[in-house]
């Protein structure tokens, strides 16, 4: 696992890139000063790098700074089903942290850039900064929720709503973190990802995007993907906007 010193970081929490964003709340300087300190470098990942199998225990937590992953699960004869996607202000590996091991694995979608912790001095945390413990709750308590979405996504819509829905959903956690304009994005993904998060085959999966297309509501062409009739759109998937109202934590 490589790491740097705090001296040889390319990212300093001070000078973090993705600190200022809106979307995520402020720190206190005691808050910033433990973070930097918990900091113990920074890995780069090439595209469908594993960085965290199931079943194995990893000795780090990581937040994603740069770059696109997916979470998925597989069953033993090669199917596998994508779980959620991580996008930069995502925290990984702490369910290994609460189980010794983890029981989904990380692959990534692009080069990344993760900033490493490690997991044992999440205690640490625990232990002597309450916000902080409270923004790593507050963490796991989203990816449930985004969970939940998913869940009702592909249990209950049909193939066109829940492809609608989960096109949504990239666009506005992509935009969330600066990485979409506005109603386009270059999203990393391909149709099998698609397929294998929605729970559809590949075949079903390009017919029901060629519906979209020819209904004028998205085009995706190259990783390049420009939704064209917003409102449309979120009324087929009868979007709810799945936003907190809150300030997202980054660690």
């Amino acid at each position: 696992m490589p790491s740097s010193s705090g001296s040889a970081l390319k990212y300093p929490c001070e000078q973090c890139p993705i600190r200022g964003l809106k979307v995520f709340r402020p720190f206190t300087a005691e808050e910033l000063g433990f973070v930097a300190s918990f900091k113990a470098g920074e890995l780069v990942v090439d595209p469908r790098a594993t960085i965290l199998q199931e079943g194995t225990s990893s000795t780090h937590l990581f937040t994603v700074l740069i770059g696109w992953a997916f979470r998925y699960k597989m069953l033993p004869d090669g199917r596998r089903q994508i779980l959620n996607f991580a996008l930069p202000g995502d925290f990984l590996g702490l369910q290994a942290s609460m189980f010794n091991e983890m029981t989904h694995s990380v692959e990534a979608l692009t080069s990344m850039t993760l900033c490493v912790f490690p997991r044992e001095r999440i205690w640490e945390l625990y232990e002597h900064h309450a916000s902080l413990s409270f923004d790593v709750t507050w963490l796991a308590a989203r990816e449930e929720q985004i969970l939940d979405s998913h869940l009702l996504n592909v249990g209950r819509r049909n193939a066109i709503e829940r492809t609608a829905y989960l096109i949504l959903h990239l666009f506005m956690r992509a935009r969330d973190v600066g990485l979409a304009g506005k109603a386009n994005l270059a999203l990393p993904i391909t149709q099998q990802h698609l397929a294998d998060t929605l729970g559809m085959s590949i075949v079903h999966t390009n017919k029901t995007l060629r519906r979209l297309y020819d209904r004028k509501l998205i085009s995706w062409k190259s990783q390049r993907l420009e939704i064209l009739d917003m409102e449309a759109l979120k009324e087929i998937a009868e979007w709810d906007g799945e936003s907190t109202g809150q300030l997202r934590p980054l660690i």
